[in-house]
């Protein structure tokens, strides 16, 4: 099971973003590769720090967590949030965290020389609706979806070169991606690292173009995407699958795909929170005997007894017939509310009958004291 992230971050949930970002800083460091060499254990630490961090330092992220905790982020699979993230997206997210004094001095050069070199531009995120009914919505759905956005181009395999001759190291900064300048100030000599304007950082130049997709490294497509949606979603809840959003120009991260779900509209039932609500309408002679009916449910059918005397008002509850919780083993239940129909015609043979029987002493109101009013049964739907 996935610790929860504020305590990974050691944090508290009212934390501020720099209170995050300064303790993430110093878990980081202390789990760190360089730090501890040839240590799983810490090295999975790290990981797991970087993912807590790259969800606590998203505003929209960080809500969705505090609302359905791991399963508003992350499908348990690592396909949703910030899970599968490996060493060399950590650093490249995430790596202004720490500076460049940190990693060039402590941590042995890793951001030194070539290595610090960006990859390309990063793709952006791309939205797309998902619509699921209630069968789909209680059980969790595979989905594989049609994605339109930029893909890796084929020809040049996402480098935007014509060919391997074709890129060149950067002259400008030698293939590091920077440039460093040495200024004289009243304080003494200052050094400052800029990314090389040459090459935006890449570190290499590109002397010929790829014709297909014109040095981009992408092309407009398709793509289908499947997606895993976890049971108990609601409406306006939002997924992230990470990766999968837009190419990213000249071999640069993908964007993310953020799913929102909307849920379709029940012929019969209608969705309260983990409950399901339906109205049962019964004849008059239905309530006085008692009849079983048979009742539609987010899974199927269910037989009910409604017994003799029942009120119009009256509630059945099936438990556990509800949906279940995004984040929890809680499943809510399904509500049955009983309505007696009250015919709306009579003709005079029926009215002649009803008249009798309205002077009989059993079709007079006499409510049972332990007969629970309206309030009382609204307040036990919501209980």
């Amino acid at each position: 099971m996935k610790r929860d992230y504020y305590e990974i971050l050691e944090v508290s949930k009212t934390a501020s973003a720099d209170e995050i970002k300064k303790s993430y800083r110093k878990v980081a460091m202390k789990f760190h590769p360089d730090r501890n060499p040839g240590d799983k254990a810490a090295e999975e630490k790290f990981k797991e720090a970087a993912e807590a961090y790259e969800v606590l330092s998203d505003s929209d992220k960080r809500a969705k967590y505090d609302r359905y905790g791991h399963a508003g982020v992350s499908n348990g699979h690592g396909g949703f949030g910030g899970g599968g993230m490996n060493m060399e997206d950590i650093f490249s997210q995430f790596g202004d965290v720490f500076g460049d004094d940190i990693f060039g001095s402590f941590f042995g050069g890793r951001r030194g020389g070539g290595q610090s070199r960006t990859q390309g531009v990063r793709g952006s995120n791309l939205r797309i609706k998902i619509r699921l009914t209630y069968e789909e919505i209680a059980k969790g759905a595979n989905k594989n979806i049609k994605v339109k956005k930029h893909v890796l181009c084929s020809t040049c395999h996402g480098s935007g070169a014509r060919d391997k001759g074709s890129v060149q190291t950067c002259t400008t900064c030698g293939g590091s991606g920077q440039v460093r300048r040495v200024s004289n100030t009243f304080l003494g000599q200052m050094q400052t690292v800029t990314t090389c304007p040459a090459c935006n950082g890449e570190g290499t130049v590109i002397t010929a173009k790829c014709a297909t997709c014109k040095g981009e490294g992408r092309v407009y497509g398709e793509e289908v995407v499947n997606i895993d949606i976890p049971a108990g979603v609601q409406e306006g809840m939002q997924l992230s699958l990470s990766g999968k959003g837009n190419a990213g120009e000249r071999g640069g991260h993908p964007g993310d795909l953020i799913i929102l779900i909307e849920e379709e509209a029940h012929p019969e039932l209608h969705r309260d929170g983990l409950n399901v609500a339906f109205e049962l309408y019964i004849s008059f002679t239905d309530a006085v005997f008692g009849i079983q009916v048979e009742v539609p449910t987010i899974d199927g059918k269910a037989k009910i007894r409604i017994p003799p005397g029942t009120q119009s008002g009256k509630i059945f509850r099936l438990k556990g017939k509800g949906f279940p919780s995004v984040n929890s083993y809680e499943k809510g239940d399904q509500l049955i509310h009983v309505n007696v129909w009250t015919p709306q015609q009579v003709s005079q043979e029926e009215k002649i009958s009803l008249e009798k029987l309205s002077t009989s002493p059993n079709f007079q109101p006499k409510p049972d004291k332990n007969e629970k009013g309206f309030f009382d049964k609204v307040k036990e739907m919501f209980s």
